[in-house]
């Protein structure tokens, strides 16, 4: 009952936040409901069509993606683990590093300065791991480590997929949306297939 609590106190304040945002500003992009001529919108023009909530989703979802990413190595380069564990790392890995690469051509096209040091310390209830976490995964190792890497990306996907929740209900941007639709389907599926792998461990 307390974690559900939290969790609807964690997405209640990300929806609150990015709903204030995106009426403040558009940052440069198209406002909401401008209109246009039939056909004269263009693939760039609507890459550039944002708000504030789109903004704010890609750069904590950028820092985000690159821990999973960090995770992910650490457990790849270790000796033990288990084969099933080893593979969703590798998948993990494989999918959000060219996620991460597509945001940050999103931040460049609408005008964004982005410095990898300005989301550090992130704490929004989005599941990022403290610095003793990492800690404790870089020194496990075999089935504990197989054990921890679990636990840990399981909590780091459903910070995840409520960051990428509140981007579907407030954000602007089709690529954007999209994207956090994918991460959702993706990462929900993960989360199942992690705690599978806990039971079985």
């Amino acid at each position: 009952m307390k974690k559900h609590f939290r969790t609807m106190t964690i997405a209640s304040g990300l929806i609150a936040s990015a709903v204030i945002l995106a009426g403040c500003s558009t940052q440069g992009g198209t406002a909401a409901g401008t209109s246009e001529s039939p056909g004269a919108s263009t693939s760039a023009e609507a890459s550039a069509d944002f708000n504030s909530a789109d903004e704010m989703f890609v750069t904590m979802m950028i820092p985000h993606h690159e821990q999973a990413v960090e995770m992910a190595d650490v457990v790849l380069d270790k000796n033990g683990v288990d084969p099933r564990v080893l593979d969703l790392a590798q998948q993990i890995k494989d999918a959000q590093g060219p996620e991460i690469e597509t945001m940050r051509g999103w931040l460049e096209a609408w005008g964004i300065e982005y410095e990898d040091s300005s989301m550090g310390g992130m704490d929004h209830g989005d599941g990022m791991m403290t610095d003793d976490d990492m800690r404790q995964l870089e020194d496990a190792e075999g089935a504990e480590a197989s054990r921890l890497f679990l636990e840990q990306m399981v909590v780091h996907h459903e910070g995840a997929v409520e960051m990428a929740e509140v981007e579907v209900e407030t954000g602007q941007n089709a690529e954007a949306v999209a994207l956090a639709e994918q991460v959702i389907e993706d990462q929900t599926s993960e989360i199942e297939t992690m705690q599978e792998l806990l039971e079985q461990l």
